[in-house]
């Protein structure tokens, strides 16, 4: 054990600073697969801890790796054997819930289902939802700005979070706490380190707005054979449910089968033989009025000819069963393997264009080939999923070039909510412009002049 981590050791005990034959139990990522390597993994228990930690990795140049819940599909959280990783898996505490305020005072540890219980007992909600909730934290869900199931209502984590605390590379504490909807006061600090990737800094409390609880759920999947039928019925729903549209995705036939036969658990409610699938919800204060209004809505897409088959929930089981084919992604790597998997965002009047490439280019590069599509396409945010019998891991690059290429002709993003890290660094001028990477390494120089906070991610220094 070297000198730097026997000083942490020494100062924060063993349960703090695991190395050696401790992190042979660790994983690199939330399903377990590849294990941790890294030169020791610390586990502070308050953000003093954080500061003091980072003030001596500061001054003996050694960088540190945010770990949060590990849920990220960029290598964001990638370590090397020479790296430290930072865990606040000690930090999770529900601190303060303001039911006046709608304000939830919460550590960067604590995980989405956990505020998600935490507000609903109270009679409060947090809307941000991913299929990871048992795994994903608020600090990891802030450093990539997640976005999730409601976006096109509620916003990503950066409408969703009114505050937080976080500690700098040389062990400054930056408490930027506010609780208050309105604070036009100079440099709004918060959003240097929303969206950053742990890059700036390491956050360890966050203020989270919360929402009124919801009295009840209307819930239908729909299917359509025209991509211009979902342009129609998105308008439709936007303009009929007032302002209640909480969530509308779109599943491409491809994965609407995969998650609707075996192995899967859930069967089809809807014939498998149509191109597009649509799960939409609203969320209301009055269950038999929701339902009314989203019944009223889809009488009149029937009568202007946007539907070709739906099926309605009429219980919370029900409900829970449509979402079951929606979050059941995880078949597409449980099936196939090596699969690659891409979150992009571009125009919804892009997207049918987009896909026909998508699967043109991937089927002259390597002949028959599975193309998953699904995602929030409200909010312009697609996943893709792509195997191929012929495609190997050596093929990354050229699948990503495939993938990302059209993308620059409609102003599309290469990430649409899981952020850069290692795996979209060499893509993201493709997103973003010249001047403004070069404003983000001024940024990361000024915040971060050693350069020790997840090093290599985003984009290189020079």
């Amino acid at each position: 054990m070297d000198d730097l981590i026997k000083n942490l050791a020494a100062r924060f005990g063993p349960q703090s600073v695991w190395s050696g034959d401790a992190l042979a139990k660790r994983s690199s990522d939330y399903l377990g697969d590849t294990p941790l390597k890294a030169r020791a993994l610390l586990r502070p228990a308050s953000t003093c801890e954080v500061a003091e930690m980072l003030r001596l990795c500061s001054l003996a140049g050694q960088p540190v790796v945010a770990h949060g819940g590990l849920t990220n599909l960029v290598q964001d959280t990638f370590t090397t054997e020479s790296e430290i990783a930072l865990s606040l898996e000690r930090m999770d505490a529900i601190e303060e819930l303001d039911r006046v305020g709608g304000t939830m005072t919460v550590q960067a540890g604590a995980t989405l289902r956990k505020v998600q219980e935490a507000a609903e007992a109270t009679g409060l909600f947090f809307p941000l939802d991913l299929p990871a909730r048992d795994h994903a934290v608020v600090g990891g869900m802030i450093g990539t700005n997640a976005g999730g199931l409601r976006v096109i209502r509620y916003g990503m984590m950066r409408e969703l979070v009114l505050g937080l605390e976080a500690v700098l590379a040389d062990g400054t504490v930056l408490d930027s706490l506010n609780k208050l909807l309105k604070k036009n006061a100079g440099y709004d600090l918060k959003h240097l380190f929303i969206g950053t990737e742990g890059s700036l800094g390491i956050v360890t409390r966050a203020v989270l707005r919360l929402w009124p609880r919801p009295g009840g759920a209307a819930t239908a999947l729909l299917a359509v054979e025209h991509f211009e039928q979902i342009e129609g019925l998105l308008a439709l729903a936007q303009s009929r449910l007032s302002g209640q549209l909480t969530s509308f995705e779109v599943m491409w036939n491809e994965f609407y089968r995969l998650t609707t036969t075996p192995p899967s658990v859930s069967r089809p409610p809807l014939r498998s033989d149509l191109p597009y699938y649509i799960l939409l919800e609203s969320l209301g204060a009055d269950p038999a009025q929701e339902q009314a209004r989203l019944e009223s809505m889809l009488n009149q897409a029937q009568e202007e000819n946007l539907l070709s088959g739906l099926v309605i929930a009429g219980s919370s089981s029900q409900r829970s069963a449509l979402w079951r084919i929606r979050d059941d992604s995880d078949q597409i790597e449980a099936q196939y393997q090596p699969t690659f998997s891409f979150d992009v965002s571009l125009p919804i009047t892009d997207m049918e264009w987009y896909i026909g490439q998508v699967r043109s280019e991937l089927e002259t590069a390597f002949g028959q080939v599975k193309l998953w599509v699904f995602g929030h396409l409200a909010d312009g945010n697609l996943h893709l999923g792509v195997w191929g019998s012929a495609i190997c891991e050596p093929d990354h690059e050229r699948v990503e070039r495939i993938i990302y290429q059209p993308l620059l002709e409609v102003g599309g993003s290469v990430s649409a909510e899981h952020g850069i890290g290692l795996k979209k660094k060499p893509y993201l001028s493709f997103s973003r412009t010249g001047e403004e990477i070069a404003v983000m390494r001024r940024l990361k120089a000024t915040l971060d002049p050693h350069g020790i906070l997840n090093p290599g991610k985003i984009f290189d220094l020079e």
